[in-house]
């Protein structure tokens, strides 16, 4: 419980900074009547995608293989399979840049592959986040010292502080899709998105006898 007078406020922060990882996904599809033929078309063209990964070394930060899916396709009134489709998903995370456009493209070229992204986000551990949380806390100080100022009143003491949040914008993809039929290696230049990193708090303050007249 507190004695004397108390203000309420919502200190606020935003900024603007570079990328730290983009992330890509490479899908790779087979379709064949025969089933075992799908199956043995998708190890192959996966097993072309991992060495084309593998040679990229240290220049790939994680990957991760997902979402494999194998399905029948069957006529509409009847439950005769007439082909199978296969399909299986990896997603590449990179924060070196420098390459980025090129690796996409190279991996569209091979034979039925899809090539979807970057999504341009930060490290969770990234200064930006503790940047911004500080940025933040310091306005509701001075917001609160403004309002007990304007009453002939000063801070004396913090009762209460609380995180109302953070907010952070959906990033654009784009797609691109492989195999003999796309033709040449068009040039690709990608340009970092920056990220917004906004964080809020609500602070309490107490504040001395406030000066009315």
């Amino acid at each position: 419980m507190v004695d004397g007078p108390v203000v309420t406020v919502r200190g606020e922060a935003y900024r603007e900074v570079a990328p730290e990882l983009a992330a890509f996904t490479v899908t790779v599809t087979a379709r064949d009547r025969d089933r075992e033929t799908t199956l043995t078309r998708l190890a192959e063209r996966a097993a072309a995608v991992r060495v084309l990964l593998d040679a990229e070394g240290t220049a790939i930060d994680r990957r991760d293989t997902g979402d494999l899916r194998v399905r029948p396709e069957t006529r509409r009134t009847t439950e005769r399979v007439v082909a199978w489709h296969g399909a299986v998903t990896t997603t590449v995370t990179v924060s070196d840049f420098t390459a980025l456009g090129e690796l996409m493209l190279r991996l569209a070229e091979q034979d039925q592959v899809e090539v979807a992204g970057p999504w341009w986000s930060l490290r969770p551990d990234s200064p930006a986040h503790r940047q911004v949380r500080h940025a933040a806390i310091a306005d509701a100080l001075a917001r609160g010292r403004e309002y007990a100022e304007a009453l002939g009143a000063r801070v004396t003491a913090l009762i209460e502080l609380a995180d109302t949040g953070v907010e952070r914008p959906m990033m654009a993809r784009m797609a691109y899709a492989g195999g003999p039929e796309a033709g040449g290696r068009p040039e690709l230049d990608l340009d970092p998105q920056p990220q917004s990193v906004q964080a809020a708090v609500q602070a309490r303050f107490a504040i001395t006898e406030a000066v009315l007249s």
